[in-house]
């Protein structure tokens, strides 16, 4: 798995094509003829494009649920309702389908954001009202979230 790296201020044309940035797309050259796979967040009003390898590894996860569990299979519907695979034009665009541009109220202006093995695609607007009003402090949330990884000399023994 390949991680992303960068954020990119992009247009998208009427038709929801966007051209993916030089950077980004050396980045994922080696995953263009496997495809991507394009998802709503299930967290934000934004998407996820996943490199189909990711999103293999992702749905590996996902397939290893009971599926004679409600809860499961409720969850399973809702992590891919709207799942579309996409590909690169020959022109090196990406379509965006329209249900999927509608979910993400996504503008002209967008903003591709490196989210590790994936990208976040958010409209330019939200994702800059997103960053400037977080809902937690970034100190808190990193010692939180971080704070108890213990990794190489930091080990007790």
């Amino acid at each position: 798995m390949t991680n992303i790296i960068g954020t990119y201020e992009c247009k998208v044309d009427a038709k929801g094509r966007l051209m993916l940035p030089t950077a980004l797309k050396k980045q994922v050259m080696a995953k263009l003829e496997e495809g991507f796979v394009l998802k709503r967040s299930m967290f934000e009003q934004c998407l996820e494009l996943y490199p189909m390898e990711e999103w293999n590894a992702q749905m590996g996860m996902v397939n290893k649920l009971n599926r004679f569990v409600r809860k499961n299979v409720e969850f399973i519907r809702l992590f891919t309702a709207g799942v579309k695979v996409v590909e690169l034009d020959v022109t090196g665009r990406l379509l965006i389908p329209k249900d999927l541009v509608g979910f993400g109220s996504i503008s002209k202006d967008i903003v591709l954001a490196s989210a590790g093995t994936h990208v976040e695609i958010w409209d330019k607007a939200a994702y800059e009202n997103k960053l400037s009003n977080p809902e937690t402090d970034i100190a808190t949330l990193a010692e939180e979230v971080m704070g108890s990884l213990k990794t190489g000399a930091d080990e007790l023994p």
